[in-house]
């Protein structure tokens, strides 16, 4: 169940369009026993070629690893940066995502993102 919901929330706030270009894959949540009121939670995401995510937010400590292809990100207050196979990105509890998205138009992009949130908060927000 816990997948679904989480599955539901990001192709959610994806939208309809993105939805069909965006793949996520939950992989592992587990409460963090040692950290009170927290829980960790792993997902592949797939971004076709042009793919993109509007803007948004997590609300936790995201930690990405890009696996294939090359992805462009940024949070509010940095520049945008791309990654390619073996890169790594990170937001804050606090930060905006303003760009999520396939740096090419031709070949798809997978990376691997870790949570650590809130038990039982959504891993994806709208944000303006």
């Amino acid at each position: 169940m816990k997948r679904l919901l989480l599955v539901g929330a990001l192709l959610s706030i994806a939208g309809a369009g993105a939805a069909q270009t965006t793949k996520v894959t939950p992989l592992l949540s587990r409460d963090l026993t040692s950290i009170a009121g927290k829980e960790g939670s792993m997902m592949v995401v797939e971004y076709a070629p042009g793919a993109a995510d509007p803007i948004h937010r997590h609300g936790a400590y995201v930690f990405v690893y890009v696996l294939e292809g090359s992805v462009i990100m940024q949070a509010k207050g940095t520049e945008p940066v791309t990654l390619h196979r073996g890169q790594t990105f990170y937001e804050a509890p606090d930060d905006i995502h303003l760009v999520g998205r396939n740096a090419s138009s031709t070949e798809p992009a997978k990376f691997l993102a870790f949570f650590v949130k809130d038990k039982g908060a959504p891993v994806v927000m709208p944000a303006q």
